[in-house]
């Protein structure tokens, strides 16, 4: 029989799981990922996943773990109606590659406009291939959140996950950090330098 390695927790309460190295992903030294904040996302997106994990509490509290994925999706979009958060289901995204479409990726949920969402229904922590596939519908989308939601897990906050998209983080910052003045300055630098 296979050893799966074990689960504990460390002194601050996070889960930490021996087949992959903790939720540091095994990286060297143990230095652990610093999230972003959410103080430094628009509130409207914030408020907006917050209800969305509302509704997903109160799937879980009701239908518990142990359903097929496609359960908790059906009975989340009902919450979801029930609390008035527009989405569609099985959205498409192109991926665009060198000014071609290259193909489509398709988001479980889009929320408002504003986020993807990804249900899963798995005994387990969430791991490194679901926060890719997210990360890169969320490049796809050119959106800065998504959320996996694990309704697999017998306390679903162990099963929640936020996956940020760093290009859209990064373009953000950069939008409002320039300014139409250092826009003008740069072309009278380049005037100059004639």
């Amino acid at each position: 029989m296979a050893s799966y390695g074990s689960q504990n927790e460390d002194n601050h309460g996070n889960r930490r799981d021996s087949r992959d190295g903790g939720r540091d992903g095994g990286r060297e030294g143990g230095h652990r990922r610093r999230g972003v904040p959410l103080s430094e996302l628009d509130p409207a997106l914030t408020e907006m996943s917050r209800r969305v994990i509302g509704a997903s509490i109160e799937v879980h509290k009701e239908l518990g773990p142990g359903f097929p994925r496609e359960i908790y999706a059906n009975a989340l979009a009902n919450e979801l109606e029930a609390e008035e958060i527009t989405f569609s289901r099985d959205h498409s995204f192109d991926v665009e590659f060198e000014e071609i479409v290259a193909g489509q990726v398709v988001a479980d949920f889009y929320v408002g406009e504003r986020f993807l969402l990804m249900v899963q229904a798995h005994y387990g922590e969430v791991g490194g291939e679901e926060r890719s596939r997210l990360r890169a519908q969320l490049r796809a989308a050119d959106l800065e959140l998504g959320l996996i939601i694990n309704f697999g897990e017998r306390r679903l906050k162990d099963g929640l996950v936020r996956v940020l998209n760093p290009d859209k983080l990064e373009a953000m910052k950069a939008g409002a950090t320039a300014t139409p003045e250092d826009d003008s300055n740069d072309d009278e630098n380049e005037e100059s330098e004639d």
